[in-house]
């Protein structure tokens, strides 16, 4: 069994079988999937199945992963809303990558904000990671408000193409540290 981390209006579990369908209809909007690098469009079933069966590889594959992939489930409805990762994790140098999506019906709710605060709870307190380092591509101000305010900064800018519609766009590459994240929760 994967790591589940409960918040108080959400649960972030690992992927299953059942989440195929959600799965497909949220990442299924070009109006999201723009906004995310590797998301092709339009999002099949079989993308989804793919999708849930890396995860289920990833969650049985080792006792230090490199990646927590995890479903965004929200609690009084039990509908899976999303989904918020932490990858690239290099525990040599505390460091770690990821994102998030929020299904279009539950964006703009808070949902998005508490999801990434509790990825960067897990990351920080139990994985002892030092450093995140997150993105956003030019022209998604939500994303950028929603990183600022967990207390990420920009710190550069990198070429990056959208596999949703194939557009070439700029990556602001942001980051957070521990030592930031621990004086602004104090």
């Amino acid at each position: 069994m994967g790591v589940e981390i409960e918040t108080s209006r959400l649960i972030l579990r690992p992927w299953a079988e059942g989440d195929i369908d959600p799965l497909v209809q949220g990442l299924n909007d070009l109006a999201l999937a723009k906004w995310l690098a590797f998301v092709p469009h339009p999002y099949r079933v079989s993308d989804a199945e793919n999708w849930i069966k890396r995860c289920r590889n990833l969650s049985s594959a080792s006792r230090s992963p490199t990646e927590y992939e995890f479903a965004v489930v929200h609690k009084t409805t039990h509908r899976l809303i999303g989904g918020v990762n932490l990858n690239k994790i290099d525990r040599e140098a505390g460091a770690a990558g990821g994102g998030i999506w929020i299904a279009a019906p539950y964006q703009g709710q808070g949902c998005g904000r508490e999801a990434f605060a509790a990825k960067i709870r897990f990351a920080f307190d139990e994985l002892r990671l030092t450093k995140l380092i997150n993105g956003y591509f030019d022209g998604n101000d939500r994303s950028w408000a929603m990183q600022q305010s967990l207390g990420y900064r920009r710190v550069g800018k990198v070429a990056s193409r959208c596999l949703a519609d194939g557009r070439q766009t700029i990556e602001h590459v942001t980051a957070l540290l521990r030592s930031d994240w621990e004086e602004r929760e104090a």
